[in-house]
């Protein structure tokens, strides 16, 4: 009987310990975060000259709309500021091609087929 006693007890005793647990941690509150301007760019060509493009680890040498930009491999930018290549299509060396057609940028930028292999879905010599 007195281990039974004991082990009740013991059992109680966890429960209630368990039971007044800390309750999880709360969200913390992102009220000033919103309110802040977002952190200036370091490769931000509008408010800094824009020789901080030349710089290296920079994305790209071009500043359009305000950001470095790699105008040889960025679709919204593709050779000059503003050229947007049309859907589906990549920016290849300043130039908006289809990866699955292009006979010099097949399946991937300067990958080039033979001159006498066609490319079609982006395979050189595709068997289908």
């Amino acid at each position: 009987m007195g281990r039974a006693t004991m082990l009740l007890m013991a059992l109680a005793l966890a429960t209630i310990t368990v039971a007044h647990a800390a309750p999880p941690a709360l969200r913390r509150s992102r009220f000033l975060a919103d309110k802040l301007p977002p952190p200036l760019s370091y490769f931000d060509c509008v408010r800094k000259p824009p020789s901080v493009c030349l710089e290296p680890l920079s994305p790209g040498k071009t500043c359009c709309k305000g950001t470095c930009t790699d105008t040889e491999s960025s679709a919204e930018h593709c050779g000059n500021c503003n050229r947007k290549c049309k859907y589906g299509d990549t920016c290849c060396g300043g130039k908006c091609v289809d990866l699955l057609k292009d006979q010099k940028n097949c399946g991937e930028c300067s990958n080039q087929c033979a001159n006498s292999v066609k490319c079609e879905f982006g395979m050189c010599d595709y068997a289908g």
